[in-house]
C-alpha cells in the first residue's frame, strides 16, 4: 500500500463524511467541488474536506483508490458515494437524505428540501 493510499484510507476510515475537492469546503478551486460543498454545507452536514491540489500524490490516489476518473469524491461511512453529477441527481431525488439517514449523518432536512424546492 503506498503511503498515499493509507492516508486515503486512514482518513475515509476516521470520518462519517469526507470530501474530497480542489480546494477547501470554504473555498473551492472549481465548480464541480464549490457545488458539491456548497451542498453540504447547505444541509449543514459536519465533513472533513480534502484539497488534492495541496498533494498531487493524493490528487492520484484517490482517484486509483475508489476507480473513479474524476474529482471532487464524496465517501459516506467509508463508502464512495460519487462525484458532482452523482451527488446532485441524489440530493434532488432525496437520496442523500436517506443515506445520511440511514447512516447516522446529521444534516439539516428542511435545507434539503428547499434545495429540491428551488431546483422543481
Amino acid at each position: 500500500m503506498t503511503d498515499a493510499n493509507a492516508q486515503i484510507k486512514e482518513t475515509v476510515d476516521g470520518n462519517d463524511v469526507v470530501l474530497f475537492m480542489k480546494g477547501t469546503s470554504t473555498m473551492p478551486q472549481c465548480g464541480f467541488s464549490s457545488r458539491v460543498a456548497g451542498v453540504l454545507n447547505y444541509m449543514g452536514v459536519q465533513y472533513a474536506d480534502v484539497n488534492v491540489l495541496a498533494d498531487e500524490n493524493i490528487r492520484q490516489g484517490i482517484k486509483d483508490f475508489s476507480d473513479w476518473p474524476t474529482i471532487p469524491q464524496l465517501y459516506v461511512k467509508g463508502e464512495f458515494v460519487g462525484g458532482c453529477d452523482i451527488i446532485t441527481e441524489m440530493t434532488l431525488s432525496g437520496e442523500l437524505d436517506t443515506m445520511f439517514e440511514e447512516n447516522g449523518v446529521d444534516f439539516d432536512k428542511e435545507a434539503a428540501n428547499k434545495i429540491r424546492e428551488s431546483n422543481a
